[in-house]
Parts: C-alpha cells; sequence; structure tokens
C-alpha cells in the first residue's frame, strides 16, 4: 500500500514541467500558494466560530485577515511561477466561504436575528450574490475576445471587497453610536447587505487594481508615500472609523470606475468603427 492507494494526485491531468501528465513528483512551489489558500479558509471559519462566541471585533478581524491572505496568494503564485488550474478553483471555494458565507452567518449572529427570518432570508441573498458573482469570474477567464485593457477592471464588486463593504454594520456598531430599535436596524442592515450582494454579482464594473498599468509624475511619489503612511498610522489608531470612512470611500469610487469603464469602450468602439470604413474603402 503507498500514499497513492489513498490520495489522488495533485493537480490531475495537468502537465508537469517536462510535459509529463502523470508525473510522480512536482515542485514544492505549486503547493505554497494552495498553503495560503487553505489558511485563508481556516482564518474565515475560525472568523465563523468567534462570532457564535460572541467575539465580534475577533471575528470581522479573521475576514479581514482572510481578504489579506486572498490577495497576496494569487502573487505568490506568480512569483513562484506555481499557478495550476487546481489552485485557481480552491481559490474560488475559498472565496465563497470567506466572504459569502462567513460574513453572512457573522452578521447574522451580530444583528439580523433580530430580524428573524427576514435577516435570514437577507443573509442567503448575499451569499447567493457572492456565488454567482464568482461563477461568472470563473467563466469570463475562458473569454478569448474580452479586451487586455478589462484586466484594470472586475465586473462587479469582488468578493474581498463586498465582504468588507458587508461588514459596515458592525464597523459603525463597535464605534459605539445608538443605533436605535434593534429591529429597526436589524432590518436596515439586512437591506444593505441585500444591495451589496446586487453590487457583487452586477454588472457594474468596479476597479481592480490590476493591469492598470498607471504612472505618476515624479514629484507625486512622495506625497503619495506620506498619504499611504497616514493611513496606516490612522488604521492603527482609529480602526473602526477608518474603516468606515474606507467602505464610504470605495462606495464613491464606482461611480468613477464606472465613468472610465464606459470611456474606454467608446474608445474601443471609435476604433472599430474607423478600422470597418477603412476597410470599405479599401475595397
Amino acid at each position: 500500500m503507498s500514499v497513492e492507494d489513498f490520495f489522488p494526485p495533485f493537480a490531475p491531468g495537468e502537465p508537469d514541467d517536462n510535459g509529463g501528465r502523470s508525473a510522480r513528483r512536482i515542485p514544492f512551489r505549486q503547493i505554497v500558494p494552495n498553503l495560503v489558500t487553505i489558511l485563508a479558509i481556516c482564518a474565515g471559519m475560525t472568523g465563523v466560530r468567534l462570532g457564535f462566541e460572541g467575539r465580534y471585533e475577533l471575528a470581522v478581524a479573521m475576514i479581514l485577515g482572510a481578504a489579506l491572505l486572498d490577495g497576496i496568494d494569487g502573487r505568490i503564485a506568480r512569483l513562484l511561477k506555481g499557478q495550476s488550474r487546481f489552485g485557481a478553483e480552491m481559490d474560488s471555494l475559498a472565496d465563497i466561504v470567506n466572504f459569502g458565507l462567513a460574513p453572512g452567518l457573522i452578521l447574522y449572529s451580530y444583528i439580523l436575528n433580530d430580524a428573524g427570518s427576514f435577516g435570514w432570508i437577507c443573509a442567503l441573498l448575499f451569499t447567493s450574490g457572492c456565488a454567482l458573482r464568482l461563477a461568472r469570474f470563473n467563466t469570463m477567464l475562458d473569454d478569448p475576445n474580452r479586451p487586455k485593457w478589462h484586466g484594470a477592471f472586475f465586473v462587479g464588486v469582488p468578493a474581498p471587497a463586498g465582504a468588507g463593504l458587508a461588514l459596515l454594520p458592525m464597523y459603525v456598531g463597535f464605534i459605539g453610536p445608538d443605533l436605535g430599535v434593534p429591529e429597526f436596524t436589524a432590518g436596515v442592515s439586512a437591506v444593505y447587505l441585500v444591495f451589496v450582494g446586487l453590487l457583487m454579482s452586477s454588472r457594474i464594473p468596479t476597479w481592480s487594481g490590476k493591469g492598470a498599468g498607471l504612472r505618476i509624475p515624479r514629484s507625486y511619489a512622495i506625497p503619495i508615500i506620506l498619504v499611504a503612511v497616514l493611513y496606516i498610522a490612522t488604521l492603527i489608531s482609529f480602526f473602526w472609523e477608518t474603516l468606515t470612512l474606507s467602505t464610504i470611500a470605495y462606495f464613491c469610487s464606482i461611480p468613477f470606475s464606472w465613468r472610465e469603464f464606459q470611456k474606454r469602450s467608446r474608445r474601443d468602439m471609435d476604433l472599430a468603427d474607423r478600422r470597418d470604413d477603412e476597410a470599405t474603402v479599401s475595397h
């Protein structure tokens, strides 16, 4: 008996470094990004446990930690040249757990249960919106006709950002203001959660931070660094207040990303029409 008799091979069907299909050994660098993804799943699930135990601040921190790990696992894979289809599929499964299931359960435990069945239905809708967003993202990766500049945008709010937006009622609650009647606050939070789920499953373009090729004047470099330092210092000193303002700033950025996407789309259409006109004249 051997290990192969109990466990299937890692990423079956994918070619190895030599082009083979049934290699017994794989580079360890292909495993490292998946370990990071597993750690993200553990963080998300631990957040659910902490939420059930009433330790809500730590629960939110775990979701934010999972988002951080989600942001670096792909970069680690590209850095180590350890990308694989297996890793991409695991990343999607981790996202639905960490940013669809976990935030909905934590919010339900924190406030939505005061809205009864309505709160639970809204949590289900949020998780469903996240699942639809991730399924669409995976199918769009295989689109050969997708323009390269589309890499600068997500279609809909990405799952980690959606989880961060969804937790806004908790940020506000941690700051400490009295939000009034619990049932009313829970109902408003439930409707807000559905709104975030709709943003995730929508076709609204949002900045991705990838592939934009953004260049800035040299004279802007130092002010931008100072602003980044100021943000980090403010985040450390006034964590929940800064997250609340960051959430509002993200919402404010959506119209600008939508406008920029439309501008680039019209530019592509104008170029296509110009080529068609030139082709017609040449004939």
